[in-house]
């Protein structure tokens, strides 16, 4: 291993130095933390000959050599969770408390992964005239994972962990703004036995070059991406006139329902964590409230008071509940959505502007976590992802009309629900064309759950016993006998 800090390649088992380097900012300071390896499309070459060349090897390993691998690093991770925590922190901006959650979930994805590969049946057909018949599995081949920036961590290890579980070697192409943090966990990964080429990193800061230069490979057998719609669709045009699986995690555009029976209390602070949590930086992020005129103005009311209790800062600092946005781009785009919204007619309750630190070192993005009343369906917050610390409220009288104006968007990824009344909830679960939903749950992310979206969020599953789906190939074997 490399004692260059900036060797951040993994090739063929061997960490190397780029042939130039790219900074590292901690977004809340500007301050450079750090340099990765710029990849070049040579080195994407070499890491696809490396995969192809340990595919055979590591899909004839047995699944519980595999999973064994797994569960020692996810064991590694939990042994670490404290500082892996602070180097996500010190990237990405989130609060340490929500950083040492997304690691800790690493491992629980890894523990899940390595079950989920001794799970991965084929099976045998009834007998029929000409004899039985057989279902079989095999890895899909070598995979492309690309990972963002806003939970550099947990998307990571939720693509590695489900394809190598399956037999599939992995190139990881972690985000620019957080290859450091990606790089640990790949360290940590590989560092359990993996054979040469089994995983394998490549960082750079102009991402389309390398892309491009493994998709023109017929050996590159599938893309799992993580990141914006614009780029996801972009790569599946990209596959031309060579078929190859993509699996697409992409926007989203939350609609969160508050009846009039729910726990207004819960259902507060359900939609402040579910809003906020990263400076709502996720794709799972309300993005719109929908409240019962019964209980709007109570509703909103605690809502207002705890947006007004959350605390800006650097999120290592104790206290910090909503960090920095990653860039000056995505604090443009918040000022922009919620600019609009004022002048077509919302009213700010709570925030609604930039944030001045006290502390002179703080010189990141930082927009203070805001509220607005009185949303319609004509403002650009209410159709384009915000992807940023903004939650506008509609109140609805009608079941059936909220549940038409949470579908009325192009994203279908995760969608809440709030009520006590089971046959509404159920009828409401039913017919919200989300992907993900959580009743009475701020939270609905788990590894025994499948993760991915309708519409343009994405297709394929990661988690749940449907994750591992997406990186085998089904054989049909017909035996006369």
């Amino acid at each position: 291993m490399s004692a260059d800090p900036s060797a951040t390649l993994l090739v063929n088992g061997e960490w190397r130095a780029g042939s130039g380097t790219f900074e590292v900012v901690d977004p809340a300071t500007t301050e450079v933390i750090g340099h990765a390896a710029a990849a070049t499309p040579a080195d994407a070459r070499a890491a696809l000959d490396a995969a192809w060349a340990a595919l055979p090897g590591w899909r004839e390993t047995d699944a519980e050599t595999r999973g064994g691998r797994l569960r020692a690093a996810a064991a590694a991770i939990r042994e670490r969770a404290d500082e892996l925590a602070g180097r996500l922190t010190a990237e990405n901006g989130k609060p340490l408390a929500e950083a040492r959650g997304e690691i800790i979930g690493c491992a629980r994805m890894l523990e899940w992964s390595a079950e989920e590969g001794r799970r991965a049946y084929g099976r045998v057909t009834p007998p029929s005239a000409n004899g039985p018949g057989l279902t079989l599995l095999a890895p899909v081949g070598p995979v492309l994972a690309i990972t963002p920036w806003n939970f550099p961590a947990s998307m990571l290890v939720r693509k590695v962990g489900l394809a190598l579980a399956a037999g599939a070697p992995v190139i990881v192409k972690p985000a620019e703004q957080t290859p450091l943090i990606a790089t640990e966990l790949v360290r940590l990964v590989n560092g359990v036995g993996l054979p040469p080429g089994v995983l394998q990193q490549l960082t750079t800061p102009k991402p389309a070059a390398l892309v491009a230069e493994l998709l023109v490979d017929p050996r590159l057998r599938k893309i799992s991406f993580t990141g914006s719609t614009e780029v996801g669709l972009g790569l599946l045009r990209a596959t031309g006139d060579r078929l190859r699986r993509v699996s697409l995690e992409m926007g989203g555009h939350s609609p969160a329902i508050v009846f009039a029976d729910a726990d207004l209390e819960a259902a507060a602070r359900g939609v402040v964590a579910a809003k906020f949590a990263n400076a709502g930086q996720s794709c799972t992020a309300v993005n719109r409230l929908y409240v019962h005129r019964e209980v709007h103005d109570e509703l909103v009311g605690r809502v207002r008071e705890l947006v007004g209790g959350l605390r800006l800062g650097h999120g290592a600092r104790a206290g910090t509940t909503v960090g920095p946005l990653i860039d000056l781009a995505g604090l443009e785009k918040v000022e922009r959505q919620v600019k609009d919204a004022v002048a077509k007619g919302a009213r700010v309750l709570a925030g609604g502007q930039r944030w001045t630190p006290d502390r002179a070192e703080l010189r990141g993005a930082f927009y203070r976590p805001t509220l607005l009343a009185d949303a319609d369906e004509g403002m650009a917050v209410s159709r384009e992802e915000t992807f940023g610390p903004v939650l506008p409220v509609f109140a609805f009288d009608d079941e059936d009309a909220v549940v038409d104006a949470a579908n009325r968007t192009a994203y279908g990824l995760a969608a809440y629900v709030y009520g006590e009344n089971l046959r509404r909830l159920w009828r409401t679960v039913e017919r919200l064309e989300f992907g993900v939903i959580g009743v009475n749950e701020p939270a609905p992310v788990r590894p025994e759950l499948p993760f991915g979206g309708m519409k343009n969020s994405g297709q394929e599953r990661e988690g749940g016993s449907e994750g591992i789906e997406g990186y085998l190939e089904h054989k049909a074997v017909a035996i006369r006998i």
